[in-house]
């Protein structure tokens, strides 16, 4: 295809159609569409399809190809002629039939075996995975396959697993769990103010809650003065009503969780002053899908993390 500009400059696009990309598949589909471009048979590279995952339409864009999907993806850029468009449309593919393999990172078994891959470096041999993780075998493998065939999972030469790189891994499984969808939430008002709440948490037993979110956050990244508290608590409302709370339909300041997995709560630890906060990677995947501010304070989060990769990994 060709666009042009009322100023007269023009483009030529290269539409690659495929029904399924596997992210496998996208460093050879890229590299053929780049050589194309670097050699001036054309100047823009496009891939489209019925469905493109998250993560292969962030490779692809990472590489400067851009791409169209039936569901509303859609990623098109150009410098000269200036074109840039862009929209979203689905994360998971609405045709994948229910005898397909497993498709995302939903339930426990994913949910442990996510935690286990961030929290720790590995490399891991496919039963120390499982025991690592508290899962079985079989569902540990059913994980690692989706893993693998999403490119966010390698296998070595030495027959052992781990992840190239812990970001993708979170982004992703964040696309599946959420803190609101995934748990129990209840919704409380601390009439004091959080920061009131926190001093009555402090006197509570720290094994029994684990605070999350902007409050967790602040621990490892200061952001901004938390508005809300987010915590994991076995008993809301006994949590509740140690901290002074009271249940509201509406205008929360608080939410307490009753986490759907233990796996969740893995991994707490105490703030300098004795608060009880959740696992780094935890915070940041509940931050990542949460409301108003929470997915920037995640970015600050996920960007100290990077950065200090050996305090918490």
């Amino acid at each position: 295809m060709r666009f042009s500009s009322p100023a007269g400059e023009s483009a030529r696009i290269a539409v690659n159609t495929k029904s399924v990309i596997d992210p496998r598949n996208v460093a050879q589909l890229t590299e053929q569409l780049v050589s194309g471009q670097s050699v001036g048979a054309w100047d823009i590279g496009l891939v489209a399809a019925r469905y493109l995952s998250p993560s292969v339409r962030n490779k692809l864009a990472d590489s400067g190809i851009s791409y169209v999907d039936a569901t509303g993806n859609i990623y098109i850029r150009s410098d000269a002629p200036a074109l840039f468009i862009a929209d979203r449309g689905l994360d998971l593919d609405p045709w994948r039939g229910p005898g397909r393999p497993r498709g995302n990172l939903k339930g426990e078994p994913a949910a442990r075996v996510a935690r286990t891959l961030l929290d720790a470096p590995g490399p891991w041999r496919m039963r120390q995975l499982a025991t690592a993780a508290r899962t079985s075998t079989g569902s540990a493998y059913r994980v690692v396959e989706f893993l693998e065939s999403e490119a966010l999972l390698v296998r070595n030469d030495d027959s052992t697993i781990g992840i190239p790189a812990w970001e993708p891994l979170l982004r992703r499984w964040s696309l599946d769990y959420e803190f609101l969808a995934t748990n129990v939430v209840t919704q409380w008002i601390a009439p004091r103010g959080i920061e009131s709440a926190i001093g009555l948490a402090l006197a509570t037993d720290p094994s029994t809650y684990a605070v999350t979110g902007s409050v967790a956050a602040q621990a490892w990244a200061p952001y901004a003065p938390s508005r809300s508290l987010m915590a994991y608590a076995q008993n809301p409302s006994e949590i509740a009503q140690r901290w002074g709370l009271r249940a509201t339909d509406s205008g929360a300041n608080v939410l307490l969780a009753e986490p759907a997995y233990s796996v969740l709560t893995d991994g707490a630890r105490q703030r300098e002053d004795g608060l009880s906060i959740a696992a780094p990677t935890q915070v940041a995947v509940d931050l990542l899908t949460g409301p108003g501010r929470a997915p920037g304070e995640a970015e600050e989060l996920i960007r100290w993390m990077a950065a200090n990769e050996s305090l918490w990994r």
